[in-house]
């Protein structure tokens, strides 16, 4: 204990100019396909072991053949040498089989079922429109023990866009873990002071059966950074930034090191036509430096002892899988943050592209190699 102790002390004090960990994982990226594939895949597959991959393509990903077809296109595009695994989600609607759902997850194919309230973000077109249509799915899901991923908004167009995550809250997702007592569930990317105080009630009253995802960028910016000097399109997400009391709840649980809240970016790459555009598509594409900038924030907070639990350890907890075995080392060292990504025809822009972080990747080891 007393070595830990003057670890946490010499980082809070920046008396170390590395930071070796276990190799992280992100617990929720978006992929798409394609072109846009080939393109985004490698900057998560260098930084972290394994990713839960969203299933809102076009069309989504609603059957285990379909699963199986996306994630060989995915380790297609894994550079040579890395040892990443994409870990696969089914896209849930209203008509989904629970045989098949079923099936994939005993054959390793599903890892999770991702719920989109219907027209919540970026293709949930299918999504779901009535809850009370996934009671024998949601059942069947309870028992296997498979996670349940919800993006955790009303869409009621009475609803304030600011207000979407704590009316979801009260409105569908209490009602959700009393019906379903023991379904594991995982509140992606909360925003809000009310998600957050919900997982710590819900997790100190059954351990085990929630977590949620912190997203990077939801940590770096609050709801008046969209708008300062000027409309800025690409700090444009679903859900949205909130309030700057909502950004310190955020970075006071994830530097908690509280074992419900783990890692995951929501990096959802949009080309810059589709972003600066007279309907600009929601995400923001955090990739190339989401582990250096998660640990810019962590360091602000006086947490880097804890960026290990959050990124490394309480998502592999939660999941049932072990930790990696190999590390990853950050090294302080500043850099300048690309501007965009991709080709001269479709570019991609970088999250706080332009800007400098203190951090950066050093080296990581395949499987405890090297």
């Amino acid at each position: 204990m007393e070595d830990l102790r003057r670890l946490r002390e010499a980082l809070v004090s920046n008396d170390i100019s590395q930071l070796t960990i276990p190799t992280p994982d992100d617990w929720h990226v978006h992929f798409r396909d394609g072109e846009m594939l080939g393109t985004v895949v490698p900057y998560t597959a260098t930084r972290f072991g394994r990713a839960i991959v969203m299933p809102n393509l076009v069309p989504p990903i609603t059957s285990v053949k379909e699963a199986v077809a996306y994630r060989q296109r995915i380790r297609a595009t894994v550079p040579a040498g890395s040892d990443f695994e994409p870990l696969m989600t089914c896209y849930m609607t209203e008509h989904l089989n629970p045989d098949e759902l079923s099936a994939g997850f005993r054959e390793g194919v599903f890892a999770a079922v991702k719920l989109y309230p219907r027209n919540a973000t970026t293709n949930a077109g299918s999504g779901v429109n009535d809850m009370r249509r996934l009671h024998a799915t949601l059942e069947r899901m309870q028992r296997d023990g498979m996670p349940l991923l919800i993006h955790g908004e009303a869409t009621d167009p009475e609803v304030d866009v600011y207000d979407r995550e704590a009316v979801f809250i009260d409105r569908t997702l209490r009602r959700l873990v009393c019906d379903f007592p023991a379904l594991k569930i995982v509140f992606e990317h909360v925003t809000a002071c009310e998600a957050v105080d919900f997982v710590v009630d819900r997790h100190a009253a059954a351990p085990g059966t929630i977590g949620a995802t912190i997203t990077v960028h939801h940590l770096m910016i609050n709801r008046t950074d969209m708008f300062r000097g000027g409309i800025r399109p690409h700090l444009y997400c679903l859900p949205i930034a909130k309030r700057e009391r909502h950004r310190q709840a955020l970075r006071q649980a994830a530097t908690s090191g509280e074992g419900p809240f783990f890692l995951g970016t929501d990096s959802a790459p949009h080309t810059l036509e589709a972003k600066q555009s007279a309907c600009g598509c929601a995400g923001i594409f955090s990739a190339p430096m989401a582990l250096e900038l998660y640990a810019q924030v962590f360091e602000e907070m006086g947490a880097l002892g804890r960026l290990a639990a959050f990124a490394c350890t309480n998502g592999p907890a939660f999941y049932g899988l072990p930790v990696h075995a190999g590390h990853i080392t950050l090294e302080r060292h500043t850099q300048t943050i690309p501007t965009t990504i991709g080709s001269r025809d479709s570019p991609v822009a970088v999250f706080c592209g332009g800007m400098t972080t203190p951090w950066r990747v050093a080296r990581r080891s395949e499987s405890g190699t090297g």
